[in-house]
Order: C-alpha cells, then structure tokens, then sequence
C-alpha cells in the first residue's frame, strides 16, 4: 500500500460504518419486536431503512459533484445522522419510529457512496487495494454481531438504542481524520457525463443485477434474527452466525484481486448468483439444522463479498471521474435503496402471510432470475465506458 495512502484512517471509517451495521441489522428487527410492534410493521420500517437509499445517495452525489466538497457532504451527512437518531429515546410510536428511521437513515446511507469515491481517489489506479481496506468494515461489523450478541443474553435489549448512538458518534468523528486525496479532491462531477455514459446496455444491465440480488436479501436483512430466534437459536449463536458470513467475506476481500486475474467478471457474477439462490434455498428448506445453515453462511462471502468487489470494479470502469460520485450513488439506490425496500416489504408479507420459509423460496427465485441476466454481461473486464458511451480498452 502506498505511503500517500491513509490506509488507517479510511479503514477506520468503514470499520465503524459497518460496525454500526452489525449493531442493527441483527438486533434491530429483535428490539422493534419486544417494542411491541407486528412483523409485518417490522417490515414496514426496515422498508423504510433501506428505502431512503433509493433517493438519499442521488441526491447528495449530485450535491457531492456540483460542489467539489465530498468530505463535507460527508461530514455533515455523518452529524445529521447522530442528531436525528437520538429523537429514538423520545420513545415514539410506529409512526415516530418510522420518521426516526426515515430521517436519520437519508443522511446515514448518503455517506457511503460518496466516501468509497474518497476512497478509490486515494488509491488511484491501484483499485485492486481496494478490498484490503473495505475489510476492515467487515472486521467492525463481526466485533459488533459477536460481541452484542453475548452482551444481549445478559442485559437488556433496550440498550440497544444508546450503542447506536455511539456508533453513530464514531462515524461522525473518523470522517474528520480523512483528509481529501490530491487526485481530484475537490474536482466537481458532472451529471451530463453519467447520464451520457449511463445510456450504455452494460451499465443499465449491471444496475438490473443489483436490483434483484437486493431483493433476494431482503429476508436475510429483515428477518434472519427473528426467524432463527424462532428455532430456538440463542441471541449469541444469532451473533455468532451473522459474524460468520462476514468472517467468509473478510476472506474474500483479502483474494479478490486475484479473483478478477483468474477469471472475468461475467462469470464471477453468474456463479456469486447461483450460489446466493442455493444459499436462500437451503435456509428456507433446513432452518432447524445448524451444519446447514453453517454452510449457507460462509456463502455470504460470494453473494457479498465477490459481488461487491465486482460492483467496485465495474463502476470504476464503467463512469469516468467526473461521473464516478453518481455511479456510486445509483449503485447504492438501485440495489441497496429500490432493491432492499423492496425486498423487505415483500418478505414482510410473505412472512406474516406464509411464514419465514417462503419468503426465501422467493429470494431464492429472484437471485436466480439476476444469475441469468449477470450471463449477458460483457466478459472484458479491463474495458472502461468512455465519455460518449462506447467502450474503450
């Protein structure tokens, strides 16, 4: 890694970023069901968590571009995350949760898009780096799931709220260590050059994968606590079992370089696809037995960690660098915004309808369905998308 790299500084930021992630996404669903709320109310509001990334990250990459101040978009964004998030201890009804959820999250999604930019700058053209300092976010999120996971069998988990907050309260501070990278720190994007080059089949086929892979997570995101908490799996094997996956996809990130060396993208995608539809397959059909769900957590590591590699690789190569602050933003939206609220409502539905069982069945489906789509992608990967939307080596 270069020394002009702050390796430490921007790993610092994912490793709290997604620290704060293992922290909700477990347990969030478990504190809103002692709340008293339904599952399908559940549903409504983790919806509504992923949902403001369908407008959030647009909104502040053009902010980001127009400007040229990414980290303070950044910086503000982590703040206004912390302050609206503390109006939680007011103790709301659904209603009050879900304009809690709604305005802390517009602000706390916006942020990641436009830091990966930050990060990938810094880098520069050695982007295959890249994974050894997103690891760091997949350590944070592991030390959150295990260790809260043995905290809640012993305390409350009303505490949940307050550890939130001091995530929150960390983001906040590690966006201030990052300083701006001297390739293009303050360069200003321009949204005519996105939308030019985002008129290309491959790009719109890309974001159509991402749509429907985060569809098919919506189960695992929203309900995977509850509906192995239902199988009388104790909160830290819950723990245990999420770090896991993530465990995997530390692995992957440390590879993932050579990954693209071996083989091309197309295929990495088609088979990160159908791996991720047997994954939802198998936990639909073997809740009750735990080797089996072993296994279908350490797959975690294709149906995130290659897939997200991939999507680095291929936003970097498909928009340019005034383009790039929009292409992080519609990556978010479209898969983890559009596709997520999506993938949450429907699995909300069908779990209050149909049972937890079903709900994977459909995600198994649906991966399924993106697996087949990812065999058009072009197999070049060293291709880059020029300003008028035609390929060049």
């Amino acid at each position: 890694m270069s020394n002009q790299v702050p390796y430490w500084r921007l790993s610092a930021f994912y490793f709290n970023y997604f620290g704060l992630l293992g922290a909700m996404l477990p347990f969030w669903g478990l504190f809103l069901r002692e709340q008293g709320f339904s599952l399908a109310q559940i549903g409504q509001l983790m919806a509504i968590l992923v949902g403001t990334k369908l407008i959030a990250p647009n909104m502040w990459g053009w902010l980001a571009d127009h400007t040229g101040k990414r980290l303070w978009v950044i910086r503000l964004g982590s703040m206004l995350a912390l302050f609206i998030f503390c109006f939680i201890f007011l103790e709301p009804g659904f209603w009050g949760v879900a304009l809690v959820m709604a305005g802390f999250s517009f602000f706390w999604n916006a942020i990641l898009p436009q830091f990966e930019v930050v990060t990938l700058r810094h880098l520069d053209r050695a982007t295959e780096q890249y994974s050894r300092i997103r690891l760091w976010g997949s350590v944070g999120f592991v030390l959150a799931v295990v260790g809260l996971g043995w905290f809640f069998e012993r305390h409350s988990l009303q505490l949940l709220p307050a550890i939130l907050t001091g995530l929150l309260a960390l983001i906040a501070i590690s966006s201030f260590t990052v300083s701006g990278s001297g390739q293009g720190a303050r360069q200003r994007g321009s949204l005519s050059a996105f939308l030019q080059q985002l008129k290309s089949p491959q790009p719109i086929l890309f974001f159509s994968i991402c749509f429907l892979l985060q569809i098919s997570h919506g189960p695992y995101y929203t309900f995977f606590s509850i509906y192995l908490e239902d199988y009388a799996y104790s909160k830290t094997a819950i723990g245990w079992l999420w770090a896991l996956g993530v465990i995997a996809e530390i692995g992957v990130f440390l590879i993932a370089h050579k990954l693209f060396d071996r083989y091309s993208v197309r295929s990495l995608a088609f088979y990160c696809l159908l791996i991720t539809a047997l994954r939802w397959l198998v936990t639909g059909l073997f809740p009750d037995q735990g080797w089996i769900i072993f296994l279908a957590q350490i797959s975690h590591a294709a149906s995130f960690g290659v897939f997200h590699a991939i999507a680095m690789h291929l936003i970097h190569r498909y928009f340019s660098t005034q383009a790039s602050g929009q292409g992080q933003a519609m990556y978010s939206a479209l898969s983890f915004g559009a596709g997520g609220a999506v993938g949450a409502y429907l699995s909300g539905f069908i779990v209050e309808n149909w049972g937890g069982s079903m709900a994977y069945f459909m995600a198994a489906g649906v991966a399924l369905a993106a697996g087949i789509l990812a065999m058009a992608l072009s197999s070049h990967s060293t291709n880059r998308i020029s300003h008028d939307g035609t390929e060049s080596a």
